[in-house]
């Protein structure tokens, strides 16, 4: 499991308080622990001499067939050099592992401006701007439908040693989502404006949160063998998000809107 950042570094330190043993498997992009806000010292060392690390990254290989099935190949080029394969490492060594495969996680504390890139847009009263290249739908899961999935697959024999995909239950466009942000915050119908990427250059900005090329993985598995089933639905789930965290003032990043500018004035000008 990845433990550096959002769902990983609580749900780690309650396995470790549970007296699991903890092996992170993490692509060692962020330190591999941090002392949490009000943790004391006394705490964090506790937690952090107690837990293991292993190094990989993997995601599924693109394909014209969707939605990915916990089967399907995995593409190896994500495999970073001197990094492991995980489930082929874990099976060598015979020990007992499951594997989660969640898509975009969104929900309070998100590092990742998933959910938050639309709040900042919706507050300061500005229209969303959306590509109309790439992929113009996405997949989402809650990170409490996230966390649940965890806990029901400990101790559970139905998991050992199997893949799980674990996401949302619906797909959702991008306008769509857009849309779905301005009900969750209590915002008017927004504005939305279309534009080509390819016609701009944005430096090493990033104009939109979302990849244009994306998976979709089908959830069919996880329902059927563990019983899980996502209990948000969207407006509901990213309602709790803005509840939580950026209705209260809290957030990531501070607004950007350097990209939106350059997108409108040129929508502006077309227009005129």
């Amino acid at each position: 499991m990845g433990g550096t950042r959002f769902i990983g570094v609580f749900l780690s330190r309650l396995l470790v308080e549970e007296g699991h043993q903890v092996t992170l498997f993490t692509r060692g992009k962020s330190p591999i622990t941090q002392q949490l806000p009000g943790e004391s010292d006394e705490d964090y060392a506790k937690f952090s001499s107690k837990v293991h690390i292993l190094l990989f990254s993997r995601c599924y290989l693109k394909s014209d067939l969707l939605p990915h099935f916990e089967t399907d190949a995995v593409d190896p080029k994500s495999r970073h050099k001197g990094k492991l394969e995980t489930e082929s490492l874990l099976e060598s060594k015979d020990v007992n592992w499951t594997s989660i495969r969640p898509v975009y996680i969104y929900g309070p504390l998100n590092y990742n401006p998933v959910e938050e890139w639309f709040f900042h847009r919706l507050k300061a009263g500005r229209p969303i701007p959306i590509p109309s290249s790439g992929i113009q739908i996405t997949q989402l899961g809650h990170v409490k439908d996230l966390a649940k999935a965890f806990v029901q697959v400990l101790c559970n024999e139905k998991a050992s040693k199997q893949v799980f995909n674990i996401s949302g239950k619906k797909y959702v466009t991008f306008d769509g989502l857009a849309r779905a942000c301005a009900k969750a915050g209590g915002f008017p119908e927004p504005e939305i404006i279309h534009y080509n990427p390819k016609e701009f250059d944005f430096g090493k900005k990033k104009a939109f949160p979302f990849r244009d090329q994306h998976f979709f993985a089908s959830i069919d598995k996880a329902k059927s063998e563990l019983g899980w089933k996502p209990e948000f639905d969207l407006v509901g789930g990213l309602a709790d998000s803005y509840n939580l965290d950026f209705g209260r003032g809290t957030f990531r990043k501070e607004a950007d809107f350097s990209t939106d500018d350059m997108i409108l004035g040129k929508t502006l000008v077309l227009q005129s």
